[in-house]
């Protein structure tokens, strides 16, 4: 018999009775990333805009009874200063941002104002407190200048972005490392690190032109589901791959074993999967429905982006925990409990979390001991 993952000791137990903010917790990866640091026995806040779509993950699991739960904007820096000044987080995760790359050719200020904007007020906010001691701000795999390399992108290469959201999450790990080398280098108190994931899939996301949830959205409705670049390469992961990540890595960054560094978080294997692939597997779990390919229907997006994961390895003993099929079955196994209608989701998200943990184990993984 399996023994069953101790709730608050993962992680070398580094969150239970921290007070923990996390900015953006009401989309896909904070509100997963939130459900967990409840289970970690972390005194959770968590602030943002909005509810980032309908249904939407953070309602469905029932989280406002369980956080502190403060609505503003990343963009105005009154409201964020009261939240640090009133919550007084001794941990921040940053995720809070615009992140969809066509909402960003539409609207590229707001992208730019809550993408760069955002972090450097979020920034500002670290700066003036002396009750943090790790942050972790997440920005994305696009921040990287896209060459469509085969190796994989490392944490040194040279930034960029042809688009604007990929040019906001660019400017985001810039700032950072400002703000790193002008105020935080020579502090002993804080330890601060960014985090770059890429393409995220999981239960519970439901954002407009992301590949899983446009095939939920119309499936579920025995439409048929449009796919814009099925030829499009990403390194896939579950949702709990990088949220895990993030946490160990500020784990680590309490234990002041690292500081102002970048990390990439990705799969273990050098093995991308184009979108044909996911559909078609996904279609194989979730049971009956069409998909077609409509030429012309997206703005340029790359066809190629793979990260190196080898850095996260050597430095965090780090690595991803399932495979492709694993982790499309999972994701698959998610959305159809909560169309069952029959099934407590919050229950059921925690049992995904415990089964994550539990493989995460018998593959060895450091933070799961």
């Amino acid at each position: 018999m399996v023994k069953k993952w101790n709730k608050c000791n993962i992680f070398d137990g580094a969150f239970q009775g921290k007070r923990v903010l996390v900015t953006g917790h009401t989309g896909f990866k904070g509100a997963w990333l939130t459900l967990w640091l409840t289970e970690l026995g972390a005194e959770v806040a968590g602030f943002s805009k909005y509810f980032p779509s309908e249904p939407c993950l953070f309602n469905v699991l029932g989280l406002k009874k369980k956080i502190k739960h403060f609505q503003g904007d990343v963009c105005d820096q009154a409201q964020l200063t009261k939240v640090f000044r009133d919550f007084k987080p001794q941990i921040v995760f940053h995720l809070a941002a615009q992140p969809i790359v066509r909402t960003a050719y539409q609207d590229p200020k707001l992208t730019f104002d809550t993408n760069l904007g955002g972090t450097v007020n979020v920034l500002e906010c670290i700066r003036s407190s002396t009750d943090i001691k790790a942050a972790v701000i997440i920005t994305s795999d696009k921040c990287y200048e896209n060459l469509s390399i085969q190796r994989g992108y490392h944490e040194d290469d040279r930034l960029g972005g042809e688009d604007p959201y990929s040019a906001s999450k660019a400017c985001a790990e810039i700032a950072f490392s400002s703000y790193f080398r002008s105020f935080f280098s020579h502090q002993d108190c804080l330890h601060i690190a960014t985090a770059r994931a890429g393409n995220v899939i999981g239960g519970g996301d439901w954002a407009k032109d992301r590949i899983i949830p446009d095939c939920v959205r119309a499936w579920s409705k025995k439409q048929t589901a449009i796919i814009r670049n099925p030829q499009a390469t990403r390194p896939w992961q579950h949702v709990l791959e990088p949220v895990s990540g993030y946490l160990w890595l500020g784990a680590n960054l309490l234990k002041k074993e690292l500081n102002g560094e970048s990390f990439n978080f990705g799969p273990r294997y050098r093995a991308s999967h184009d979108v044909k692939e996911v559909v078609d597997l996904f279609l194989k779990f979730w049971g009956e429905g069409t998909w077609q390919h409509v030429a012309g229907a997206s703005k340029k997006e790359a066809m190629l982006l793979q990260l190196s994961p080898v850095k996260t390895q050597k430095k965090l003993h780090w690595t991803s925990t399932l495979s492709f099929k694993e982790t499309v079955e999972l994701t698959a196994k998610w959305y159809q409990a909560y169309y069952s209608k029959k099934t407590d989701i919050l229950d059921f998200s925690y049992q995904q979390i415990e089964h994550f943990v539990i493989k995460a184990r018998e593959h060895g993984q450091v933070w799961a001991k």
